[in-house]
């Protein structure tokens, strides 16, 4: 990743043609500052508990289900970019 540019947030989809969003995760936790503390918010239609507690044992602070809810998009979105 290019170090001049700054990222508030990850929208992360699981599925992905190259690299799962669970991988991708956790390869981005594995890096230097700022980048290790970047907010990834899964989006994926699989909502079941334990995929949910996989994606946060990855370094995912949060889940957001398709077909997504703009409401609660908003407000996860509202949490990790207030603070």
């Amino acid at each position: 990743m290019r170090s001049n540019v700054r990222y508030d947030l990850i929208l992360m989809d699981i599925q992905m043609p190259e690299m799962d969003g669970i991988e991708a995760a956790r390869l981005i936790r594995a890096m230097k500052e700022p980048w290790a503390q970047i907010p990834i918010i899964a989006m994926t239609a699989n909502a079941f508990k334990e995929y949910i507690e996989q994606r946060k044992a990855a370094g995912m602070n949060a889940h957001a289900a398709k077909p997504i809810d703009m409401d609660e998009l908003m407000e996860k979105l509202n949490v990790y970019l207030s603070a």
